[in-house]
């Protein structure tokens, strides 16, 4: 399904990022993984690039090559060192990367997010999400989390509530849409990786329990990369703007309960 395109995919050290690599090298893809950890073992080529600063992005861009197929934005982190770091690499850094990219992505190619169920309440925080959706480049975080009431504690669910509600806006924007590259987000649940007891410390163990609990177990990263891939095939040239729920149910779990269906 990949055969002979080049995939970028940063978080590529460990977790979903790593088995995203390894797999899409599996099905023939050329690999360039990027992460501010070199990885134990290379799945085709690396480059060292921290997400954090615009300056850290623009080098990213720069020393990436043209004729990129697709773009998987699978590097975040899970909260723990407070909602502006959480902000800037889960969301503003993802964001200036894939808008920077935009003209070495080959024409109908494709951009996929890795969101989270964790950002299912957009729907309840519409606005804040969208407002900062729409911003441009690095802002000033400390003053977004004052403007929007953003806790530290909460750093990791508004971030994917922001992330997903740009993936909808970004597959109409004009930077992809007019070289008919798709955007589309993949949200995983809770997924036994080497930060998934971080999530526990910023979720609390009885939320992650119940997701798990909802599903019978923990989701792992063999189970979402294929998903990642899927969306960057051919086979899914008509799926655009769209967020796959890639999480055993608990989505839907969660969807029944809170609309009484």
């Amino acid at each position: 399904m990949l055969f002979g395109k080049t995939i970028v995919v940063t978080g590529v050290s460990s977790g979903i990022g790593q088995r995203t690599a390894e797999q899409a090298a599996q099905m023939g893809a050329n690999v360039i993984g990027i992460d501010v950890v070199k990885p134990k073992h290379n799945i085709g080529a690396f480059l060292e690039g921290d997400l954090s600063t615009q300056a850290g992005v623009d080098a990213i861009i720069q020393a990436l090559p043209n004729d990129i197929d697709g773009l998987c934005n699978v590097a975040g982190v899970s909260g723990t060192g407070g909602a502006a770091i959480t902000l800037a690499i889960n969301f503003f850094g993802l964001k200036a990367l894939s808008e920077g990219l935009a003209n070495k992505i080959r024409t109908g190619g494709s951009i996929v997010n890795v969101a989270s169920m964790a950002g299912f309440g957009w729907r309840q925080n519409t606005k804040r999400a969208s407002t900062i959706a729409k911003m441009s480049g690095f802002p000033d975080l400390d003053q977004v989390m004052n403007k929007h009431d953003i806790p530290n504690e909460l750093g990791y669910p508004i971030s994917k509530e922001i992330l997903l509600v740009w993936t909808m806006l970004a597959a109409h924007q004009d930077t992809f849409k007019s070289r008919r590259i798709r955007v589309n987000a993949v949200s995983p649940g809770p997924v036994e990786t080497p930060i998934l007891n971080q999530f526990r410390n910023v979720l609390g163990d009885e939320r992650v329990n119940s997701d798990v609990n909802r599903v019978g177990r923990a989701g792992t990263p063999s189970d979402i990369a294929p998903v990642i891939l899927f969306l960057c095939s051919d086979a899914a040239r008509w799926v655009n703007g769209n967020n796959i729920a890639t999480d055993g149910g608990l989505e839907a779990s969660v969807t029944v309960e809170e609309l009484g269906l």
